[in-house]
């Protein structure tokens, strides 16, 4: 039986176990993917085991997607670019990364706004972590020509921008209106919307009309940021589809086939997160 999983802190709330398992029992394939609550001081002997255990690879979440670097053989391009990884598989006895979160995110705004075209107008992004990192790369190669970048803790922005070069630029919050009133898709890549009271006070009113909105948080499947936006006429793009897409590449990489998102695994996954899901 081929064996992979998800690894984070917490990982509670992870629903990757429930696509991979969709996938391998679509396939026929004799595997199995699980989730392992892994602490940060823990972290390099968990990764030390995909080198001889029975796991082929594992997917990466928070907190570790930047600190797992440090354990990894062969991190791709997009891994060196970014400094940020979320997929690890073992290949001739080395461990290899990549990040797949930017792409994923990318896959899941063209599948939900068929006519979106993100490199249009300048983006704005909130959060500066892991997802963050792969998402920003992903924009600059799409062509996005002005990215700003909002951090609660400013000097981590900074050195994001610095690591991206003159594109990207770190703004304090006193900068965000403006910022807002220019960007044609804001999207959300910090950890608020896992829980209830932590909506997101942004100026709301300052962001371009036509803009689009997206959350890489998939719990709820609407979260409190996205809610304001629809209350401010603005297309959404929530999180669940940009967690299917990412799945894909890890997929592909351990069990080898290819698998493709449908409707069907996404109403699964959704139903699984909200019962009053209706597609």
């Amino acid at each position: 039986m081929i064996k992979a999983s998800v690894i984070g802190w917490p990982i509670s709330h992870s629903r990757s176990p429930l696509i991979h398992s969709y996938w391998l029992k679509q396939m026929g394939i004799d595997g199995i993917y699980q989730k392992h609550a892994v602490e940060p001081q823990d972290l390099g002997s968990f990764i030390q085991t995909l080198r001889n255990g029975d796991h082929v690879g594992t997917n990466v979440t928070l907190p570790h997607k930047e600190t797992a670097l440090g354990h990894i053989d062969e991190p791709d391009d997009r891994v060196r670019r970014i400094g940020a990884l979320n997929t690890i598989w073992r290949e001739n006895g080395r461990l290899c990364a990549t990040s797949t979160d930017g792409p994923g995110f990318v896959a899941n705004l063209r599948q939900t706004l068929p006519n979106s075209s993100p490199a249009a107008q300048p983006v704005t992004i909130l959060g500066a972590g892991g997802s963050a990192r792969s998402i920003i790369d992903e924009m600059l190669r799409q062509g996005v020509d002005r990215i700003y970048i909002v951090n609660r803790t400013f000097s981590r922005a900074e050195t994001l921008a610095e690591h991206f070069g003159p594109h990207v630029t770190a703004i304090n919050t006193n900068e965000i209106a403006s910022a807002l009133s220019q960007s044609g898709l804001l999207i959300n890549t910090t950890s608020a919307g896992l829980s209830e009271q932590s909506e997101l006070a942004l100026p709301w009113t300052s962001l371009k009309a036509t803009a689009l909105v997206a959350d890489i948080v998939y719990t709820p499947l609407i979260t409190p940021f996205l809610q304001a936006a629809k209350a401010h006429d603005h297309p959404i793009v929530p999180g669940l589809g940009m967690l299917l897409h990412q799945a894909v590449v890890g997929f592909e990489k351990w069990f080898g086939q290819r698998p493709v998102v449908t409707q069907e695994l996404h109403d699964l996954v959704a139903r699984d997160i909200d019962p009053d899901y209706k597609p």
